[in-house]
């Protein structure tokens, strides 16, 4: 099997994201998203942040410059799309996911959320990178992504959101009201567009019923999303999400 690297600045160890102990559940919690918000900006430079400059070997690679391409592995059928530095190439690729959504992974989609951010289109960037999450965190609840056949994708795509998600979220908040409109749209976003591995026999599955498994997944994605609008109505949470904001100057970074 093919080792996985991740990284923003330094290689993290792909077996701290994969493995029995490593659960979805880490990343799962309705108040995952508003710490991002809070605490997230400070790990990364000062300075407006313009791209997503992560990688996850051998998936993808952003690129050197502004004048180079990043490596882009993850869909033959998007990949040269998802490597061009114009927006409506990237779109173009938005348009198709949403045309033929059933197949597309969910790694597919943290890169083409990564790659909007990329190109300036922030808020389709916010809404993929949450479509993105929550397919990994439904299907994880259908499939066995403890499998070998599984575990190397569910550790990259862990990775992409660890890696990507402090930037993306870093947007996401300069505005609450419109971040949970994005978020409730990509919540309902997942339900009427399933995907459709998870009913494939030869994937390998937890015990149950795979269709009644989603449905399930589905309820505590809704769930979540509305504990997630609740916390951000709390002018107490609030607060301190500016003054961590204001900390870490996120919004010197993101809201620009």
């Amino acid at each position: 099997m093919t080792q996985t690297t991740f990284s923003k600045r330094t290689i993290l160890k792909p077996e701290k994201f994969g493995g029995s102990r490593q659960r979805t559940r880490r990343w799962m919690g309705p108040l995952l998203v508003v710490w991002c918000a809070l605490f997230g900006g400070g790990c990364l430079a000062a300075g407006a942040v313009k791209s997503v400059d992560i990688y996850v070997l051998p998936y993808y690679q952003s690129a050197a410059s502004a004048k180079e391409m990043p490596l882009v592995a993850v869909s033959k059928d998007h990949d040269l799309l998802l490597s061009s530095s114009d927006p409506n190439d990237i779109l173009a690729v938005a348009k198709a996911v949403e045309s033929k959504p059933g197949l597309i992974t969910p790694m597919t989609l943290m890169v083409l959320a990564i790659r909007l951010y990329d190109v300036g289109l922030k808020d389709d960037s916010v809404f993929w990178f949450y479509v993105a999450k929550e397919r990994l965190i439904t299907a994880s609840q259908v499939l066995d992504f403890n499998s070998p056949l599984l575990n190397q994708a569910r550790a990259a795509t862990i990775s992409f959101a660890q890696l990507a998600g402090p930037t993306i979220n870093g947007y996401a908040f300069c505005d609450v009201e419109k971040q949970s409109k994005i978020r409730w749209k990509a919540a309902q976003w997942g339900i009427d567009h399933p995907y459709e591995v998870v009913f494939m026999p030869n994937m390998p599955a937890l015990p149950g019923d795979r269709a009644a498994n989603l449905e399930s997944a589905n309820n505590k994605a809704m769930a979540i999303a509305l504990k997630e609008t609740e916390a951000l109505n709390d002018p107490k949470l609030l607060e301190a999400l500016k003054a961590g904001r204001k900390a870490s100057s996120a919004d010197e970074k993101y809201c620009w």
